[in-house]
């Protein structure tokens, strides 16, 4: 339950997260897809990265239609990844090997399969007739306003059944709930607490800004600026300012529910947070402590990789939070693998290890990806093989998840990675092979014991993990930065995010002592820094907090 000293303590800010998609990791059964007990069999290698939290994608009952972000039932496990007690085998084991276990909660919509929605649609008088966001038509026929899907075309969907449209922010088949309604608040804090008391230690809110829209349902202005974080330039959705279809007011109360429950159990919470400001909502989401922990957003997930970019991200979050936390990502199931999104030429395992080592760096909760310990690639996945509607919708502009989503690769000598004996559901890269787990493993320099060791050194730098955070002007090739912690040295960090050496002068550097034992490669004389390309340095000054 509750632990006391956490306030004070707070140990999630120290942490790191691992993300587990389920259908790709292990497929201990044949079919194809990843399950639980393969997750269970896979703990002690998460544990060997040196990870805290494993944030699990959904394994909920589900149509699968956004495989696993339709759910159907909150309360109990899809067929396709096990059981209940698999669950709890793989709970007891993560805690028994020291790991925590973060579940991903879909509130803002459920699946069409949903018994919620079944009796909704039923009728315009049934006890859940309110439950989810229904409308009469215009005049004409048209839906009532103007809101757009995330995954193409109008956000209202006609229904037969009522001769109503219903809202959804995704697929068609993912109707939006109504979270005006408190029936519909309860069921989710209801749900929340059923996985609470089975030993989960925290949550990942999917798609947090979504839970509310405006009831009179107005009409979204034109964008003034067109965004391209969330969504590419091909889909219109990046056309309209969202500020009417989420980020309403009415979500910090929802959110402060939430959290009262997660300290009930001394759980933590992260959040997803896709908006037009989004470093505005992740500020106004975490800070008083007493609602999100910590949030993410997809600001370090879009194509951008600059020095200026990075820092712009982390200072405008820090000038605008009070006492919020961050988790910086830069990889998930919903992005283009950062070792290709990033690279500005062939893939590289120098660009992946500095990457991680600059992630490491940031104040706040780094949030890491499965398959980016290996520097996967993205995958090219074929037409004819995409699972993913929204890339199929979009294709071939924008190819869909899939590409970030293929089997993790576990045996180079097996031609499906040793990841399943049957046909895996989405195809396993021939490139991906030479990077397998088992490959790297017998590699100290691969990037797979790159992340091990950097981690390990980490957590002897309680400046990095708790400190705060400075940076300086230097060449726009280089992030340099400072981390102050009062009763420490102060640690200098700098980087190559270029792929062509680098030498310039850095005063702040003076009198600086080399810090070893992280990995990258870079040197300091005086205050002339050299760095080979994607190199890095740590050292050491008096304490300047």
């Amino acid at each position: 339950m509750t632990n006391p000293s956490d306030a004070q303590n707070p140990w999630w800010k120290e942490a790191i997260i691992y993300q587990v998609y389920p259908r790709s990791y292990l497929d201990t059964n044949g079919d194809g897809v990843g399950d639980l007990p393969g997750i269970t069999a896979k703990l002690d290698y998460i544990a060997s990265l040196g990870v805290d939290i494993v944030w699990l994608s959904p394994f909920f009952k589900s149509p699968q239609k956004d495989f696993g972000y339709d759910i159907s039932d909150y309360c109990d496990v899809d067929p396709l990844f096990g059981n209940l007690a698999d669950f709890d085998a793989l709970i007891a084991k993560a805690h028994s090997v020291g790991l925590k276990i973060m579940i991903d909660q879909v509130m803002s919509h459920t699946a069409d399969a949903h018994p919620w929605f079944v009796e909704s649609r039923s009728s315009r008088d049934n006890p859940k007739s309110d439950w989810y966001v229904w409308s009469e038509p215009l005049a004409d026929g048209n839906p009532p306003n103007n809101w757009l899907s995330v995954f193409g075309g109008s956000a209202w969907q006609w229904d037969t059944r009522r001769k109503q449209y219903y809202m959804h922010n995704f697929l068609v088949s993912q109707p939006q709930l109504n979270f005006h309604n408190p029936e519909v608040q309860q069921a989710h804090l209801d749900a929340l607490r059923f996985w609470l008391e089975r030993g989960v230690d925290g949550v990942r809110m999917d798609a947090c800004v979504f839970h509310f829209h405006d009831q009179q349902l107005r009409s979204n202005p034109p964008a003034l600026v067109r965004d391209t974080s969330t969504v590419t330039d091909v889909n219109p959705y990046g056309m309209q300012a969202h500020i009417y279809d989420k980020t309403q007011p009415e979500n910090i109360a929802f959110l402060q529910k939430v959290r009262a429950l997660l300290d009930e159990f001394g759980a933590v919470s992260i959040g997803e947070v896709s908006s037009d400001d989004a470093l505005e909502q992740m500020a106004e989401y975490t800070e008083g402590g007493d609602k999100l922990h910590m949030a993410y957003s997809f600001n370090l997930l879009t194509p951008q990789f600059s020095a200026a970019h990075i820092r712009k991200q982390v200072e405008e979050f820090n000038a605008r939070v009070k006492d919020g936390w961050a988790s910086w990502s830069v990889g998930n199931h919903d992005a283009i693998r950062v070792a290709t999104r990033w690279s500005s030429g062939p893939v590289s395992p120098a660009l992946s290890k500095l990457v991680l080592a600059l992630q490491l760096s940031l104040k706040g909760t780094p949030c890491l990806y499965q398959g980016d310990e290996l520097a996967l690639p993205e995958a090219d996945v074929p037409y004819e093989l995409l699972q993913d509607p929204y890339g199929i919708t979009f294709w071939p502009e924008f190819k869909g998840r899939d590409g970030c989503r293929t089997p993790m690769p576990w045996n180079a000598a097996d031609a499906n990675g040793g990841f399943t004996t049957g046909k895996p559901w989405l195809p396993v890269p021939a490139e991906h092979l030479a990077l397998a787990e088992d490959v790297q493993d017998r590699d100290p320099q691969s990037m797979l014991n790159f992340q091990r060791k950097i981690i390990h050194w980490r957590r002897t730098m309680p400046q990095i993990t708790r400190g705060e955070i400075v940076f300086f002007d230097v060449p726009e090739q280089a992030l340099a930065l400072r981390r102050d912690l009062p009763g420490y040295p102060s640690v200098l960090a700098v980087f190559n995010v270029t792929d062509a050496p680098l030498t310039f002068e850095w005063p702040e550097a003076a009198g600086a002592d080399k810090l070893e034992g992280h990995g990258l490669e870079g040197e300091v004389t005086g205050t002339t820094v050299t760095l080979p390309p994607y190199g890095g340095w740590f050292g050491s000054v008096a304490s300047k907090a």
